[in-house]
């Protein structure tokens, strides 16, 4: 894996605004797109869409979509199967699951750990 020497505010996933971002280019920005797409809400994701792309740019917007869809698709296939967590990352992310409340989402069910 690779790793970077900066550091990220991982409430920022959790919708968390940040002076900063997050330590994310965009971040904030990013945070409000990625939050109005899971919420479906489309007046949320006009805005928010409009705001990244005066911000980061049409490339940045673009790849952003994309990366939303890819994940949705991603998470809807290993929650309808019920794919748990690898052992090797049991322990490499359980701070990071225990800050993010990972276990206040139903399909924390399909982890196998009880979260």
């Amino acid at each position: 894996m690779k790793f970077s020497d900066r550091d990220v505010d991982l409430a920022l996933i959790n919708g968390v605004e940040s002076a900063e971002g997050g330590g994310v280019a965009f971040g904030n920005e990013l945070m409000h797109f990625a939050e109005a797409m899971a919420s479906r809400d489309d007046v949320s994701l006009v805005s928010s869409r409009e705001v990244l792309l005066e911000t980061a740019g049409a490339e940045a917007l673009v790849e952003a979509a994309a990366v939303a869809a890819n994940f949705q698709r991603m998470v809807r296939i290993a929650d309808s199967i019920g794919i748990p967590l690898d052992e090797s990352n049991v322990s490499f992310t359980a701070d990071i699951r225990d800050q993010l409340d990972l276990g206040r989402f139903h399909s924390a069910n399909n982890s196998g750990l009880g979260i």
